[in-house]
């Protein structure tokens, strides 16, 4: 055991992670996982608060997903889909176009979000050059303060969370910022005025429906989404909604889109569409852009983009089972009283003192923490006031992942009410126990006596922007 320890904590480099402090730790090796319950190593069991990175949708072993996968290895477990199809890969298909917003008609697979939301850029880009010289020059995209779509360099481009971002700047592409989805009025006014003046330049919006995820759970007004869709259609603008990490019933509903009825011109899906069992990703598009990549093999119009793994039988047949699971189990109306016990449950919460806001959508929650609660003042990020809770709520068989100084709650959307019971108990005792332990006092730690970090100024509402940055 000593010897896994050892190998667990100098072998691999892990995301997100300050490889400096995870060598001197004792790293927890998960070795088995049972419903909503992962054990490690040592054979303590824990809550997945947050499915596995918001990936598990119907619990660890899930007995349907288990079966259809060793069927399908039993059958086939690879072929290419590079001049080639396979089964899985068409009936998934044609599943994901019925229970998608209507008017998307084709799919194209990848392997990741980061990478489905770069199929829908270069799928965007190649769209308006191959309608004619007219159109050549719309070549920019629209992007939002606080968005997060992915870590490969096109994904990144679009980013504005600059903690994560910033030192790549110098390879990335520029994009027209846009303040944070979380202003209504006032930044549709400001969108819909760069719109008009520079329209004939502008490819595509890529947005995230409703929810702002990575940026701490950050939710959009009512009628935003489908005030961007119609500005989108009004400009010739085509909208990209990335449904990530809010597809597959997130939010309470299938994709977040269908909360306002809108039908994006392209939509990228990953993370839950196998059930949190393998890594598999789709973008849909309407028809109108399928056309436009087709011709004579001489015009060159073909889409080059694949990799290795398109349309794995594997993860085909995990994503079919998972969304039989959704229709033969009513999964999305038996998690409506949960969202409803949650929000319940989380309500006292908002007058705690170190609770800043509560923002949910669904089962997407975050809260966020501050250090005064009168003046919003943020905890000093070298604080780890989120990653002290989380380290609190793992002594007591909970596992989270902190947003900064953000609880992110997000349990696989099987989890039973006595489960849910046990995360908010174990989630609120460990902000009592941490900010309590803490005793910061809010005078020392005044924002304007001390340089902000890049991600305290990604959770402050209405974050600068520059529409001339292009």
């Amino acid at each position: 055991m000593k010897d896994w320890t050892e190998k667990g904590r100098t072998l691999i480099w892990h995301p997100f992670t300050q490889m400096k402090e995870w060598e001197k730790e004792n790293p927890t090796i998960i070795v088995e996982g049972k419903g909503v319950y992962l054990t490690d190593l040592d054979g303590k069991k824990y809550l997945d608060g947050v499915s596995s990175i918001w990936v598990n949708l119907h619990g660890h072993r899930n007995k349907k997903i288990d079966r259809a996968l060793i069927r399908q290895i039993r059958k086939l477990s690879h072929s290419t889909l590079f001049g080639l199809s396979n089964l899985p890969a068409i009936k998934l298909a044609e599943k994901l176009i019925k229970i998608a917003p209507k008017g998307l008609a084709k799919v194209f697979y990848s392997d990741d979000g980061s990478t489905a939301v770069e199929v829908a850029v270069k799928i965007a880009f190649g769209f308006w050059r191959h309608r004619g010289k007219a159109t050549r020059k719309k070549t920019k995209f629209i992007s939002f303060s606080n968005a997060y779509h992915g870590d490969t360099v096109g994904s990144v481009s679009l980013g504005g969370i600059d903690l994560f971002h910033q030192a790549y700047r110098p390879l990335l592409f520029q994009t027209i910022k846009a303040p944070a989805t979380t202003r209504k009025r006032s930044g549709l006014d400001e969108i819909e005025k760069v719109m008009k003046r520079r329209h004939k330049e502008i490819a595509g919006l890529v947005i995230e429906p409703m929810v702002q995820a990575a940026a701490g759970i950050l939710i959009s007004p009512p009628g935003y989404l489908k005030e961007i869709r119609r500005l989108c259609s009004r400009y010739e603008i085509l909208m990209i909604a990335d449904e990530v990490a809010t597809g597959f019933g997130r939010t309470g509903k299938m994709f977040a889109c269908e909360h306002e009825g809108v039908t994006p011109d392209l939509m990228a899906i990953s993370k839950g569409i196998t059930g949190g069992y393998l890594p598999l990703a789709a973008t849909l598009t309407t028809q109108e852009i399928y056309d436009a990549f087709l011709g004579e093999y001489s015009e060159f119009k073909t889409f080059f983009h694949g990799h290795s793994y398109t349309g794995n039988p594997l993860g085909c047949a995990a994503a079919i089972a998972n969304l039989e699971i959704f229709e033969e189990e009513k999964v999305l109306r038996k998690l409506q009283p949960k969202i409803a016990f949650v929000e319940e449950a989380l309500r006292s919460w908002k007058e705690w003192p170190h609770v800043g806001d509560i923002r949910q959508t669904g089962f997407m929650i975050g809260i966020e923490l501050v250090a005064d609660k009168q003046k919003r003042t943020p905890y000093p990020l070298e604080m780890r006031v989120g990653g002290q809770i989380c380290n609190e709520t793992k002594a007591h068989g909970v596992l989270l992942r902190p947003l900064g100084n953000v609880i992110v709650l997000m349990p696989p959307l099987s989890i039973a009410i006595r489960d849910l019971k046990k995360l908010i108990s174990v989630t609120g005792a460990a902000i009592q126990t941490v900010t309590e332990r803490l005793k910061v006092s809010p005078s020392a730690k005044d924002p304007n006596e001390r340089q902000k970090s890049s991600l305290e100024k990604t959770y402050v509402h209405g974050a600068p922007f520059d529409w001339n940055r292009s």
